[in-house]
């Protein structure tokens, strides 16, 4: 830029642009740095950008990872107590068989943050929204099993209900399977016609190139966890209009608050994933599946488990049939 008031060859040398350099004095061009570099704070040589991803070494990764084992280990620890007490009142009424294959999937979706944890690998990138969709399909579809399961015990007890021949553990199981099976028609369309892929991104940060999946379709993402969301609403409609059902079995009420937490995660989800860059938008996505795994797992199980643990006297069929009557009776 000219000086005003002195001759023209008196000049001052503007800075250049971010990403570029000049390395000879009074030089007139700037020179771009290659795609991978970055311009140091004298802006005369390029140096290696910086890569960003969630990793294991970073400490926030390392918090969620350390969390997320540690959290893997109670639902297999339930597993272990009611496998122990099956015969109990309590782990029996409450579906015993349906209980332990949500346990084992609330175990997966504790795990399926590895898949979100580490350098974006293609392998990666292609399974782990897939596999979270899944894992949490099946999780959620066990609780609507459930939930379905204690409307037609109640029902099916009274005289002349035509409800007695769906009453059992297969109709859980029929739903079960056609609720996972439209989630992995889902994904199975996703990987065929988009699939995720690993991407660098050279323009959020200056001078930082963040490696994040690329979803491919962000519209068969949307599906897969709107999917999710349906599946979760019908279990909480069907739960709160069940939820004064006079049994002492009724589990309801946990089902209804479990969803209700879920729901209230992933919906405060979606403008905190829209707004995050970089890793903290994975960092989001497990921060939501750990806080919706604890929610389904600490009001349907903590309270049988403290019931079973702590207070042995009320899992008995005295006690709860008592409870029962006093039910009736208000």
């Amino acid at each position: 830029m000219i000086i005003q008031g002195k001759p023209p060859c008196c000049y001052d040398c503007d800075r250049c642009p971010q990403g570029q350099i000049s390395n000879q004095t009074d030089a007139v061009e700037c020179h771009l740095c290659s795609w991978d570099t970055w311009s140091n704070v004298q802006q005369d040589r390029c140096l290696p950008r910086t890569t960003e991803f969630l990793s294991y070494e970073e400490p926030l990764g390392y918090i969620l990872s350390t969390i997320s084992s540690f959290s893997s280990l109670i639902p297999l620890s339930i597993l272990g107590v009611f496998i122990h007490q099956k015969k109990t009142p309590i782990v029996r009424a409450n579906n015993y068989s349906l209980s332990c294959l949500l346990l084992l999937s609330l175990f997966l979706c504790f795990l399926c943050f590895l898949g979100f944890i580490g350098y974006p690998q293609p392998q990666m990138c292609l399974l782990r929204q897939v596999a979270f969709g899944m894992v949490f399909s099946l999780c959620i579809s066990c609780v609507l099993a459930k939930t379905i399961t204690v409307v037609i015990a109640f029902n099916a007890t009274k005289p002349g209900s035509r409800l007695r021949q769906w009453a059992g553990v297969k109709v859980a199981y029929y739903i079960i399977v056609i609720c996972n099976l439209i989630q992995l028609v889902l994904c199975v369309m996703w990987l065929i016609i988009s699939p995720s892929f690993p991407e660098l991104d050279l323009y959020t940060k200056p001078g930082i190139i963040i490696v994040i999946c690329n979803e491919g379709s962000i519209t068969f993402f949307w599906c897969m966890l709107g999917y999710l969301g349906l599946l979760a609403s019908l279990s909480f409609i069907v739960a709160f209009l069940a939820r004064r059902l006079p049994d002492s079995f009724n589990e309801a009420k946990f089902i209804t608050f479990s969803m209700l937490a879920f729901l209230s995660v992933w919906l405060s989800f979606i403008p905190a994933y829209l707004s995050a860059r970089g890793m903290y938008t994975v960092a989001m996505e497990v921060f939501a599946i750990l806080i919706s795994s604890w929610a389904v797992l600490g009001c349907i199980f903590v309270p049988k488990c403290f019931i079973i643990l702590f207070w042995p006297s009320m899992n008995s069929r005295e006690h709860l049939r008592a409870m029962t009557t006093d039910k009736n009776k208000k």
